[in-house]
């Protein structure tokens, strides 16, 4: 299914529905609101009404699926961590951002800088898809 499809704003993300996804793709299984609840870990722990809102939310916008069990609803992720973070680099390169070449350029020094040798992996897996096409 693509993101695109389901929710136009990638950055319609908060805080908290970020906070929710990381506990769910972090579980091995689907998880029921109490279960994403606790995981949270906040202080004061969040209203069970919240989380459901937040789980609710994330489930209209397509970032999660959901599924009946008994009287409650557990929760799986729709989309995975890498997905989403590749959708958001598109976006920041799209035209109504900043120029995609300094995007790219300062993305370039920032790996450099902390990992030089993953520029070469980036150049392979650029030759890769080249060469598939």
């Amino acid at each position: 299914m693509n993101l695109r499809t389901l929710r136009p704003k990638l950055d319609s993300l908060g805080e908290l529905e970020t906070s929710v996804l990381e506990i769910l793709w972090d579980a091995s299984e689907a998880l029921s609101v109490r279960e994403v609840g606790s995981a949270l870990r906040r202080r004061p722990a969040l209203a069970y009404t919240t989380v459901m809102t937040v789980l609710d939310r994330l489930h209209d916008k397509g970032f999660v699926a959901r599924d009946k069990s008994g009287r409650a609803f557990l929760y799986r992720p729709r989309i995975g961590r890498e997905e989403l973070l590749g959708e958001r680099a598109v976006a920041a390169l799209s035209p109504k951002g900043p120029p995609p070449n300094a995007v790219l350029v300062a993305f370039l020094d920032s790996v450099e800088s902390r990992d030089p040798a993953l520029l070469d992996t980036l150049a392979d897996l650029i030759a890769a898809r080249r060469s598939s096409k």
